[in-house]
Formats: C-alpha cells, structure tokens, sequence
C-alpha cells in the first residue's frame, strides 16, 4: 500500500476562512482536506492533513514523514521566511516535496519575497488559493508514478 501524502501548515492557518478572507478566501483547511484526499484517493493515495503554529512541532511532522509519508505538501506560513530549522528538516526527506501559498506572495510585502523552503522544494505554487494544494496534491502523485 502507497504511503499517505502529508499536507503541512504552518502557523495561523488554523484561522483559514476566518482570517483575511481577502486575501485567503472563506474556505477552510477541512475543505483543503477534503479536496486533497478526493484527488489522491482516485490514485489510492491517502492524505494526511496537520496543521500548526509550532515551529518544533511541524519540524516533527517532517521527520516523522521520513518514514510515513510518500510526499509533502508544505505551507509553512510564516515559517516560510525565518526558519532554517524547517529548511534543515525538509533537506532530511528524501521524497518529493511541494511548496505552497494560498496568495502570490511576490504581490506582498518585501520580507515575504525569500523562501528558505524553495530550497528544497521540487515546485512552489503561490496566488493560486487553496487550489494550490490540488496542484501540489497532482504534483506529488505525478512524481511517485501513483
């Protein structure tokens, strides 16, 4: 059996449909889910969706999808921009990873231009809403031959 593809976010996404709406829509990361696990399974693929505002925590989730996981769909949020720790994480894994951002990050503020994810990354998306995670999602089951 095909190892799940594992969907990570990183902090304040928990607030997805609630928080500048404007900017990330009204959809929720349960939607994401739900999209997601429609697409893979269609290729006998599962997802595993997690999100959090901890920095250990998402950098846990990494290691342990070195042995869980056949993928990684990554939206590390802020993190995106700061942390080295994550960078370091991913560099561990040996699949295919994905980055992901729900708005054009390019479009914003100048310190949200640098990714240290990218990386590592084997594609980013961004500006595309939650349908970013469809792609990455696509993506993934492309790179695995599922």
């Amino acid at each position: 059996m095909t190892k799940p593809i594992f969907i990570l976010n990183g902090p304040n996404l928990n607030l997805l449909g609630q928080r500048e709406p404007e900017i990330y829509g009204r959809e929720t990361l349960a939607d994401v889910e739900a999209r997601c696990a429609a697409i893979a399974g269609d290729r006998g693929v599962g997802v595993v969706l997690r999100q959090t505002n901890h920095e250990g925590q998402l950098i846990d989730w990494i290691h342990e999808a070195r042995h869980e996981a056949c993928g990684i769909v990554i939206n590390p949020a802020a993190f995106t921009h700061t942390s080295v720790a994550v960078l370091d994480a991913l560099n561990a894994y040996e699949g295919p990873v994905i980055e992901v951002h729900i708005s054009n990050v390019h479009k914003r503020e100048a310190f949200r231009h640098h990714s240290y994810v990218s990386a590592r990354a084997e594609g980013v998306i961004a500006g595309l809403g939650i349908e970013g995670y469809e792609s990455a999602t696509r993506r993934i089951l492309t790179l695995i031959g599922a």
